[in-house]
């Protein structure tokens, strides 16, 4: 006797288990990257449309604070800064660029030359010094804040880095300018003599080494800090991306709700465990007949209208798909969680198969077709579910119970019904009390046949009603 399993449904189990494992791990896969990418393409959108809208801010700010033509020095940079964001979203991908962090280190580069070289419209000329009273080095933070919304962390601590490394190579190059207005100095210095505090302040002249170095290390503890927040969203987008692919691999199998209580079930599956479950076999009759001399093409659209018209049924009824047969296929109900109607949602599932197949024989006679029939057996008993195999472990429902549903299925063909259901189940489906009356109307008991594979003969019901299905 050979039992029925379902080793890609066990695929499917075993992985959903595993997800958070591979996540941490670091496996993706093109559900993962396809959310990265989506990831990245919105925080590059979102990046630079707060861009534009924080330059047309500073740009408005600079008109109206400084009403003096060369000014349009500043408001020409800030063009650059916008194109140099539109660049950014043109070519920024998930993985590593060379153009996006050439753009971004051009970026860092303008505004470094815009802070500290001076204005050359401007002609008032003063000592290099003055470049650092303006406090404009708070505008690496508004780049800064723009990348954690699409760049990498790895990205945001080099953005730290090579900002501390231009502040510092800025400095540098500035402090070994040769001295402007010495005299000034000088004043400043002698009017101050016994402040030197005040002095280091409020010298022209003075380049406030301590207060650079200061700046450069807070900006890349920031970046820093603003990295870790980022290497976690980024962990959360796939960790859910690699969650939303199992269950959407899930719901090929079990119906929504089903999903649902997966998702949040904390039972471990892989437990090996014994419990009722409903088996339905379902399968075209005489499908090899069929087939002969068809258009292979219309043999495979034939199959899968019939297999998504009975995924459909069994979905709708809260049962798991555990696999396709060829021109069949086999359900369960009470997998992997089992229900207090498991029974009588396999029977109403075999009987709105029946209706759906009688539709659609409709339909295809309409158009010419050849009606096809479809033949069901049912069983209620005990299986044992759980991961079998070695080195790939398999999730299984196995035992006497589906193999005696297969037989019922093909024990059809010689009675000349449709449908043949195991007294175990419709003894079940009347305990339940949920049935439908006019989903066991039409079922006849008959005396105790004999099934392969059983030591002993068992009652049976079948529906003598044929029909086209």
């Amino acid at each position: 006797m050979t039992d029925v399993t379902n080793p890609t449904l066990g695929s499917i189990l075993d992985s959903f288990r595993r997800t958070e494992d591979r996540v941490q791990d670091g496996v993706e896969d093109r559900f993962v990257a396809e959310a990265l990418e989506r990831n990245k393409r919105e925080g590059l959108v979102l990046a630079v449309k707060a861009r534009w809208i924080a330059l047309a801010v500073i740009g408005i700010l600079i008109f109206l604070l400084n009403r003096t033509w060369d000014q349009l020095y500043y408001e020409a940079l800030l063009i650059l800064f916008g194109l140099i964001g539109w660049a950014q979203m043109r070519f920024g991908r998930v993985g590593k660029s060379r153009i996006e962090l050439l753009l971004m280190f051009c970026d860092l580069a303008l505004m470094t030359f815009t802070l500290l070289v001076p204005n050359p419209l401007n002609p008032e000329e003063g000592p290099l010094a003055l470049q650092y009273s303006y406090g404009g080095f708070i505008f690496f933070f508004v780049l800064l804040a723009g990348g954690t919304l699409s760049y990498s962390w790895r990205t945001i601590v080099a953005m730290g880095t090579w900002t501390a490394g231009l502040w510092m190579l800025g400095l540098l190059a500035m402090v070994l300018q040769p001295v402007r207005y010495p005299e000034l100095s000088a004043r400043f210095q002698e009017a101050f003599a016994d402040w030197p505090d005040v002095l280091e302040h409020l010298d022209p002249t003075a380049f406030g080494v301590s207060t650079r170095i200061q700046e450069a290390v807070v900006f890349f503890i920031v970046a820093a800090i603003l990295a870790l927040g980022v290497r976690r969203a980024s962990h959360l987008v796939v960790q859910q991306a690699a969650l939303e692919r199992e269950r959407a691999n899930l719901a090929r199998y079990f119906s929504p709700n089903v999903v649902e209580q997966l998702a949040h079930n904390d039972q471990s599956l892989r437990e090996v465990r014994a419990q009722k479950v409903a088996v339905l076999f379902v399968d075209i009759v005489g499908f090899t007949a069929y087939s002969e001399g068809r258009d292979a093409t219309a043999i495979i659209t034939t199959l899968r209208d019939f297999h998504a018209m009975m995924e459909a049924e069994v979905f709708r009824h809260e049962g798991t798909l555990d696999k396709y047969l060829g021109d069949g296929l086999m359900a369960t109900f009470g997998t992997p969680i089992a229900g207090d109607t498991d029974a009588s949602n396999a029977l109403c599932c075999a009987r709105a198969m029946l209706r759906a197949g009688e539709a659609w024989n409709k339909a295809r006679m309409m158009r010419g077709e050849v009606p096809v029939k479809i033949s069901f057996g049912l069983h209620y008993g005990d299986a044992v579910l759980g991961d079998i195999g070695g080195t790939r472990l398999e999730f299984a429902v196995i035992g006497s119970t589906v193999n005696v549903a297969s037989r019922l299925e093909s024990m059809t063909r010689a009675h000349e019904v449709p449908l043949i259901a195991s007294d175990d189940l419709v003894t079940r489906v009347h305990a339940e009390m949920s049935c439908p009356p006019d989903d066991l109307s039409g079922l006849e008991k008959c005396p105790a046949q004999p099934v392969r594979g059983l030591t002993r003969p068992i009652d049976l019901w079948m529906l003598k009603a044929m029909g086209t299905a």
